[in-house]
Formats: C-alpha cells, sequence, structure tokens
C-alpha cells in the first residue's frame, strides 16, 4: 500500500520548482521592480510590531525621567535658556548673511537660492543584518516622505530614505558599503566621492592621486552634485592619509560627524526642487 506521504511531486520537483519561481520573481523585481507595492505593504504591515518592540525602552525612558529630581530640571532649564539665547543670536547672524547673500546674487545675476522645507522624524527600529547600515523612522508616504530624500542629524548628513511605506520609511546610512556621495573640501573646494566601508565611523575616499592637496583635518561638504544631497551640509572629517606609492591612488579614510551608531532625532529635507510637499502630523487625516 503507497503512503499518503508519498504522492505529488518528487522532492528534487518541487526544489526546482521553487527555484525557477524565485528566479523569476527576481529578474521581474530587477528588472520591472513589480515587488514594489509588495515591500511597502509589508513595511507598513510589519509597523505596528516595531512600534510594540520598543514600547518598553520608551516606557523605561518615561519612568527615568519622571524620576528626574526638580533641581536637575531646574539646572537644565537655565542651560538651554543660555543656549537658546545664543542660537537666536545665531540665527539673526544668519538671517542678516541670507539677507546679504541674495541681494549680492541680484546684483550679479545669478538664481536666489530657496530655503529647504524641513520635518523632524524619529528613529523607531534598527536593522539587525549587520552588513547593512539602515534605519526605520516614524514618517512614511503620509507625511510626504519620498525615495532619495535626503536625512540629517544636528551634526551632518546621515543617509538617505530608500524604502517608503504609510507612516514608516528606511533609512539609508552615508556608512553603508553601497552607499556613495559626491563631496567638496571645503578649504579648497577638491570635489571627492566618499563611500560607505561598513564601518559606522568611516568613510573612504575612492580614486584620491597621491598628489593630492588634501590634508588632515579637512573638512568635507555635500557638493550639491548628484540630484540627492542639497550643497554645503557638513559630512565628514579627513582622519588619515595613506600616500603609499605601491598602490595606484592614496588610500583616506574620514570620519562623518553624524554619530550614527547612536541617532535618535533626524531631519529630512525637501530640496526646493523636489516634486513632493511635506505634510505634518496636524495635516494627515485621519484613516478610519
Amino acid at each position: 500500500m503507497q503512503s499518503l506521504f508519498e504522492r505529488g511531486p518528487s522532492l528534487r520537483t518541487r526544489l526546482v520548482l521553487s527555484l525557477a519561481i524565485a528566479g523569476s520573481l527576481l529578474f521581474l523585481d530587477h528588472r520591472l521592480n513589480t515587488m514594489q507595492p509588495v515591500r511597502s505593504f509589508m513595511t507598513s504591515l510589519v509597523a505596528p510590531i516595531q512600534y510594540l518592540a520598543i514600547l518598553p525602552e520608551e516606557l523605561l525612558d518615561r519612568l527615568v525621567y519622571l524620576s528626574t529630581t526638580r533641581t536637575a530640571l531646574r539646572e537644565e532649564n537655565y542651560r538651554l535658556q543660555e543656549e537658546l539665547l545664543e542660537l537666536e543670536m545665531a540665527v539673526q547672524r544668519l538671517n542678516f548673511l541670507e539677507n546679504e547673500n541674495d541681494r549680492l546674487r541680484q546684483l550679479l545675476g545669478s538664481e536666489v537660492r530657496q530655503a529647504s522645507r524641513r520635518m523632524v522624524a524619529e528613529v523607531v527600529a534598527v536593522a539587525t543584518d549587520p552588513f547593512s547600515h539602515q534605519l526605520v523612522i516614524n514618517k512614511g508616504s503620509a507625511n510626504g516622505v519620498y525615495d532619495g530624500q535626503p536625512v540629517l542629524d544636528n551634526r551632518g548628513i546621515v543617509g538617505q530614505i530608500t524604502s517608503v511605506g504609510h507612516n514608516t520609511a528606511r533609512v539609508l546610512l552615508i556608512s553603508d558599503q553601497s552607499h556613495a556621495v559626491l563631496l567638496r573640501a571645503e578649504r579648497n573646494d577638491i570635489r571627492v566621492l566618499a563611500k560607505g566601508t561598513g564601518d559606522l565611523a568611516l568613510l573612504e575616499l575612492l580614486y584620491i592621486p597621491h598628489s593630492t592637496e588634501l590634508i588632515e583635518g579637512d573638512i568635507l561638504l555635500s557638493s550639491g552634485l548628484g540630484g540627492v544631497f542639497p550643497e554645503g551640509y557638513p559630512v565628514a572629517m579627513i582622519d588619515s592619509i595613506d600616500r603609499d606609492e605601491d598602490r595606484p591612488y592614496a588610500k583616506v579614510l574620514v570620519r562623518p560627524f553624524a554619530e550614527l551608531d547612536r541617532v535618535r532625532t533626524l531631519l529630512l529635507l525637501w530640496p526646493a526642487n523636489a516634486s513632493e510637499e511635506p505634510v505634518y502630523d496636524d495635516e494627515v487625516p485621519d484613516v478610519d
């Protein structure tokens, strides 16, 4: 008598069929991007799980905050008032310089640069894959977030959006090995290409000749080329330069300004040429 478990195609046939289906899906997604709606749906689907995962940490942070003494809060409030006064003075100076710059551009017949639109986002999850440097933030397509959008923190450029769900989005950090960005040196405007190394604290400059005029300590800013990151934002500082003549190019390592291993709050930018518009939380319609 034949067993019920022996009916149907053989295991080898099932394996070949599964591999054929998987290969077809990979080809269609690579060529036609057919799985993008599925990825967006899955990102939105797992968002509640991500919120639940960080709920204990948020509750613990809340308890620690409530246990803070009144004296400590008073001292912090005094310190923040001093910082706010200094920042207000800096903003006044910045506004004066921006207005002066706009007038000079008008006199020279150059186009006046428009200010970028901004929105604050919080990190809700970190990718568990050690070979992929990605974060998940609590803003998505409902807030006008789009693929390729630049992301910063209070120190400099962090990365860019790579996948968008309804209420969440994934950020690819500049330290990821698949990420590269065009920069320029603040001191002498030399343009360089910085690539992620897989180390959150180091990037590498590619194709730097041994005769380069770059030196250790040079500050690198976003060049504005490539259409992703606006010009002039700080990215990294040159940490070391190895001019070994046995190699075709100098080995230049730079240290990003953003603390990529401990970032919690991020800033999303909508450049002036972005077709999308930011939608703030008080403008997002309720979904029943």
